[in-house]
């Protein structure tokens, strides 16, 4: 009895997220992905903004006149507005990340719902026109991809990941991980927010390091809007 109780449990599990979220995943990779015939990098950052380290990588971006996407927490971006409208004045790219950065694995419908909804509304009363999100971890339930025609929003991934959340990480390691993993059109996803052990502060300095490197190589940067509208980048 307990195994077959094991097995239901399992079984809907699978239904209800995993299975989701791997269907859409592979989807990506092979139908989904944009390709440039310029040098191209998409900087994405997650989880912010953070009020002890946005700001500062909003500083180092300005100084290499880089624009990038940032996926933020609703609840996060409601706490700061103030630095939602800097990268509204600098023309960054503003995605959603979620309203409290929960797995879609454990959210009911009614959640998924709220989730969505309260989101947006954040974003709308910060003035920001919502049309990319990326959900936590990348899971979706059976109810995700309905708010996301909902809302009428594109769904993004990522190519390159380095682990800058982790709190034994260095700097040094993830700036080897940007610059071994990362090529032409890659979408690069990193963190401006939570993380352990102060991990956004590593991945400003790895990027420190790691920006010259790729100008020097002759990378361009781009935005999500650049990447689904396959502008010319400049």
């Amino acid at each position: 009895m307990l195994l077959k109780i094991l097995i239901i449990l399992i079984i809907i599990l699978l239904s209800y997220s995993i299975v989701p979220t791997y269907f859409y995943k592979v989807k990506y990779r092979l139908v989904e992905k944009r390709k440039s015939k310029e040098k191209v990098l998409y900087l994405t950052f997650d989880d912010g903004p953070d009020e002890k380290y946005t700001a500062k990588l909003l500083d180092l971006l300005k100084k290499y006149n880089i624009k990038a996407t940032f996926f933020v927490v609703a609840s996060f971006a409601r706490n700061n507005p103030q630095i939602i409208d800097r990268m509204k004045k600098e023309n960054h790219c503003i995605g959603l990340h979620s309203f409290e950065h929960k797995n879609a694995l454990f959210q009911s419908r009614g959640y998924t719902k709220y989730d969505f909804e309260e989101s947006i509304k954040i974003m709308n009363d910060l003035g920001v026109n919502i049309k990319f999100y990326r959900p936590p971890w990348g899971h979706c339930n059976i109810f995700t991809s309905r708010e996301i025609k909902k809302y009428n929003l594109k769904r993004v991934l990522w190519d390159v990941m380095v682990q800058d959340w982790q709190g034994n990480t260095t700097v040094e390691a993830i700036t080897d991980k940007l610059l071994l993993r990362s090529k032409e059109n890659n979408i690069i996803c990193l963190h401006d927010g939570r993380g352990e052990n102060e991990a956004p502060s590593r991945t400003i300095k790895a990027l420190q390091k790691a920006i010259p490197i790729w100008k020097m190589n002759g990378y361009k940067f781009a935005t999500m809007e650049d990447y689904y509208e396959e502008k010319s980048i400049t």
